[in-house]
């Protein structure tokens, strides 16, 4: 290949290269001046605004105070075991959880 040839495919690159940065530019104009001329409000909020609730005016604001904690469980409920306790399996109950697996045991590693 010549230097007329590199010189000629390089000029013609440089061309494509500016021409894709002029749209580009071209693009973003017009996207900003689309952006300008629409509704400012509809662009800056996503959600319509939130109506007032009738009689908002009179109700107290703030969330409501939290019960006082003892950090106690409470007693009301006793905790229930996971199995039934021997009678109540005789008359048909089942266990909550599967029965344990069983060991496995193996005989013991000799030393050499």
């Amino acid at each position: 290949m010549s230097a007329d040839d590199r010189q000629r495919e390089y000029r013609r690159d440089m061309l494509v290269a500016s021409m894709l940065i002029a749209a580009g530019l071209v693009m973003s104009a017009v996207s900003l001046t689309e952006i300008r001329a629409g509704d400012p409000e509809r662009i800056a909020q996503a959600t319509p605004p939130t109506q007032s609730t009738p009689g908002a005016e009179t109700k107290p604001t703030g969330p409501p105070p939290d019960p006082p904690t003892t950090g106690q469980r409470p007693s009301d409920t006793p905790p229930q075991p996971a199995r039934p306790d021997p009678d109540a399996q005789k008359s048909g109950a089942q266990p909550v959880l599967p029965p344990a697996p069983a060991e496995k045991v193996a005989p013991p590693i000799r030393e050499k």
